[in-house]
């Protein structure tokens, strides 16, 4: 038997996940989609993964697209040590000393470092990675991924400087790695 459809917005419930959790426990199965992403992986979504488990509600992954993980495939970026760092710090002191945090690891480990920025920030971000991080560094911009507008660059952060894109408001995952 079909389960109903109810829309949940996860961003407005807060910590309080008993109805849903009653809702899990009563329904055959149940989906979490988000329009932004892949579901609890920089996405909202976690909190009523955790109160599910915590519930004994079998959570089962399905496979889809993850933004994450398809700009780190289509990069040509250190695909064997990377790691997702979620969103910089807005306040610019602490976005620099971020960045310069990610670089120094990125180069010690050989590592992929891996970040979002919300769509009307990028143009900031874009603009301190090429001012703060060495020119030799790589910088993938992987934009509007599974769009037929999808752009997909990568480059040291020299080239970059050469020709600085405009990534404006477009949903971009950033990939950056240190040699």
């Amino acid at each position: 038997m079909p389960c109903p459809i109810q829309d949940l917005s996860i961003s407005t419930l807060g910590d309080d996940f008993s109805s849903q959790v009653k809702t899990l426990k009563s329904e055959t199965s149940i989906g979490l989609l988000s329009d932004a992403g892949c579901p609890a992986i920089a996405d909202p979504g976690a909190g009523l993964v955790e109160a599910a488990h915590r519930a004994g509600v079998k959570v089962v992954p399905l496979i889809g697209p993850s933004s994450i993980v398809l700009a780190l495939m289509a990069s040509g970026l250190e695909g064997q040590r990377f790691a997702f760092c979620g969103y910089l710090p807005r306040d610019a002191a602490e976005r620099r000393q971020r960045i310069e945090e990610l670089e120094k690891r990125s180069r010690k480990e050989r590592e992929t470092q891996i970040f979002i920025e919300t769509p009307y920030r990028n143009d900031t971000l874009l603009g301190a990675l090429l001012a703060i991080c060495n020119g030799e560094t790589l910088l993938c911009l992987a934009s509007d991924l599974t769009l037929d507008s999808e752009q997909v660059k990568t480059g040291t952060i020299n080239q970059w400087r050469g020709g600085r894109p405009a990534i404006g408001k477009r949903p971009t995952v950033f990939l950056l790695l240190a040699r």
